[in-house]
């Protein structure tokens, strides 16, 4: 979420927003790749052994950094209106206890993560027994914390415009139709 108020945190959005983008795009593109390799195998009557287990992993490391990314920009499921009818006092209090319930949930999940990876100390794939369950299983703490910083890099923003009284939603949508009629300005 950008905001002109914090020129050094939007910066540090934007570099952040790009990188798990490109981790993102990067992932749904191999996956896409060895999802194709496999349809096309099989159709030759060969199959790869590690396909369905690599597809699984790759699909859950597409979650946590998507989700994280979601964070980021503020995408997920939220309450925008429930919050506007809220006095101003009441709404910037309800959010702080909400983005404080979710920091919470999130550092519990990566710390659950680092006891899962412990616990699977030299596991490895059952398919491709080079890649240990540890690499694969890294990211549960990875994405909470990158979650977790992500909630909190776009908090200020989101806080500035909840207290203001603005929807988030209703401000993007302004937004794109104010770039829409300067784009358009010159066919009038």
């Amino acid at each position: 979420m950008e905001n002109a108020a914090y020129p050094t945190l939007s910066r540090i959005n934007r570099m952040l927003s790009r990188v798990l983008e490109w981790i993102t795009i990067s992932l749904m593109i191999l996956l896409t790749v060895i999802v194709a390799m496999a349809v096309i195998a099989r159709l030759m009557g060969q199959s790869f052994s590690w396909y369905d287990e690599v597809a699984a992993i790759m699909l859950a490391w597409i979650t946590y950094y998507g989700s994280a990314l979601a964070a980021l920009h503020r995408r997920h499921i939220g309450f925008d209106t429930v919050l506007l009818k809220m006095p101003r006092q009441l709404r910037v209090a309800a959010l702080l206890v909400g983005e404080v319930i979710v920091l919470v949930f999130f550092f519990l999940m990566a710390r659950a993560g680092l006891q899962v990876l412990e616990v699977l100390a030299g596991d490895t794939l059952i398919s491709l027994t080079w890649v240990p369950i540890q690499f694969t299983q890294s990211v549960i703490p990875i994405g909470a914390v990158l979650f977790m910083l992500c909630q909190m890099l776009s908090l200020p923003g989101y806080l500035k415009l909840t207290a203001a009284g603005i929807s988030l939603e209703h401000a993007e949508i302004e937004e794109e139709v104010e770039t829409e009629l300067e784009k358009n300005k010159d066919r009038v």
